[in-house]
Order: structure tokens, then C-alpha cells, then sequence
């Protein structure tokens, strides 16, 4: 990135690569060596790899039995690098659902799914609760579940990328249009390089896109579009970092506020603090 640009044109540079990036990699006859001409940038398959790996480490804590879970306090299991939710079958929860559109991800890259989860395309969670859950995990159809989340750990990479790539066009229709010139300056700013592109990249597979109606509490959301709007620098570089995580604080604490008692989300606020926070590494090494 040429740190000698005038503002100007390194915000709209930065955003050309966010686009590209994010286009070719997903159209690209092979995904892992798709190439970005140089003055835009590259998301290489390191830049792929490390992605792959930060998010495995915020969401597992780096252990692979992680890869399997299901929190207290959860009507759903978490899977993959990605903490994917699954819901049981009749139960339509507030979150989005993304384990079963990860497994049509897979099927159209050609990967092979566990039989169990085979006949039908959009299959149900078969462990009603969190005991049944923890207790099957010497299961046939449990082991070969873990197989394939732990074979397929690119593949979810690659899924979580491509839920940012079509986040955004959605994210700029979905904004007012006298907020959309700030949310686009606000894209600009973060999207600088492909390590600043990983704090979008997290915080949708973290926390969403905000578009669902679902996903609020007194009519606020707190997904990226929340993030985006609340942000207010103009600055690009470690400014922008910053200024998302200090956003991405607030939209938290604000959903912290607003949620059911019943919730009692106050237990997530900390981890969920830390890990915008170490976005702000992001500014050292963009």
C-alpha cells in the first residue's frame, strides 16, 4: 500500500481492493491462487490461512474439540472454526442460521458430506439440547462430523470471506440514503488492506450483518451496518481500526443494554470487548 497517496485516492484504492478482492477470489477457477493485480492487492492463500486461523482462535480458543460446542444458556450448537449455528428441528431462533448454508458451500465445491447429514439439504441439529448433545460424542455420526469440520477448515474460510462479500452490497442498499456516502467512507477506512479487511471479515461471522429484523433488541441492531453507522472519523490507516473497534463497543454495550433480562448477556460483554479490541493489532501490521 503506497502510504504516499493523498487520502483521497487511498480511500477509494482501499476500496477497490475490497471489492476485488473479495470478487475474484470467489470467481476464480481456483479460489486458493486467484491473484489481484499488484496496485490493488492481493488476499493470498497465507492472507487465507491466517484468516482461517485468527477466527478459529477467537471462536475455539485454538482447540480442535471446540470445533463441536454447544454454550450454557444456548438453544444451539456452535460448529466449525466459525462457530456456525445449527438449530434443532421446529426451533427457529433469532440468530442466523449458518451451518446448513456451510453445507451447501461444501456440496458446491464438491466436498463430500457425512452420510448422516446427506439426504436433504438443509438438515436439522438431530441433538435436541445440550446434554444429548455432549452425550453423543462418542457417535458414529458425531466423529464423522468432527472429521469433516476438521478436513473442511479452508473450505470455512473460504464460506466466511463470501458472507462479507455479499454482506456488503446488501449492507449499502439496506442503509438510508442519506447515511449511504458515510457508510460507503466508513468501508473505505477499514477496508485498507488484507489485514484490516480481516476486522470485517470477524465481526459478520461474529456478530452479523445487522439487516435481520430478528437480530435487535428495541429496534437497534448490532451487527456491521450498526457498526458502520456509528463510526465517525474520516481518517484512514490506524485511525479507521480504532475508530471501528471504539463503534463496535458501543453497538455491544447497546445490545448489552436492550437485551431480556433473561438473556443476561452481561456475561458475554467481556469476551466479546477483548475481541474487538484486538483488532487494534490490525493497525500495526496493515
Amino acid at each position: 500500500m503506497d502510504m504516499n497517496l493523498p487520502d483521497k485516492h487511498r480511500s477509494i484504492r482501499g476500496f477497490q481492493m475490497l471489492i476485488a478482492m473479495l470478487f475474484l477470489v470467489f470467481t476464480s477457477p481456483s479460489m486458493v491462487s486467484a491473484r489481484v493485480t499488484p496496485d490493488i492487492g492481493d488476499l493470498t492463500l497465507p492472507d487465507l490461512m491466517w484468516i482461517g486461523e485468527e477466527i478459529f482462535q477467537k471462536e475455539c480458543g485454538g482447540r480442535n474439540d471446540r470445533l463441536l460446542w454447544w454454550n450454557r444458556g444456548e438453544d444451539f450448537p456452535s460448529l466449525g472454526i466459525g462457530h456456525f449455528i445449527w438449530y434443532t428441528k421446529g426451533k427457529e431462533g433469532p440468530f442466523e442460521e449458518s451451518f446448513p448454508a456451510f453445507l451447501r458451500f461444501a456440496r458446491e465445491r464438491g466436498v463430500r458430506i457425512p452420510r448422516f447429514l446427506a439426504a436433504t439439504s438443509a438438515p436439522h441439529c438431530p441433538w435436541n439440547n445440550r446434554k444429548a448433545f455432549f452425550r453423543a460424542r462418542n457417535t458414529r455420526a458425531m466423529k464423522s462430523l468432527y472429521t469433516f469440520l476438521m478436513e473442511t477448515r479452508h473450505e470455512q474460510t473460504l464460506f466466511i470471506v463470501r458472507r462479507l462479500q455479499s454482506a456488503i452490497p446488501r449492507i449499502m442498499e439496506a442503509a438510508s440514503e442519506e447515511r449511504r456516502d458515510h457508510i460507503r467512507t466508513q468501508l473505505f477506512r477499514v477496508g485498507d488492506s488484507p489485514r484490516s479487511l480481516y476486522a470485517l471479515i470477524d465481526y459478520v461471522n461474529f456478530k452479523g450483518e445487522g439487516l435481520k429484523s430478528s437480530e435487535r433488541y428495541n429496534d437497534q441492531g448490532w451487527g456491521l451496518l450498526q457498526v458502520l453507522e456509528e463510526m465517525s472519523g474520516s481518517e484512514p490507516g490506524p485511525e479507521a481500526i480504532h475508530d471501528f473497534v471504539r463503534a463496535a463497543e458501543s453497538v455491544l454495550l447497546r445490545r448489552v443494554w436492550n437485551a431480556p433480562p433473561y438473556r443476561n448477556e452481561e456475561r458475554w460483554f467481556p469476551g466479546w470487548k477483548n475481541r474487538v479490541r484486538d483488532y487494534k493489532s490490525l493497525a500495526l501490521s496493515s
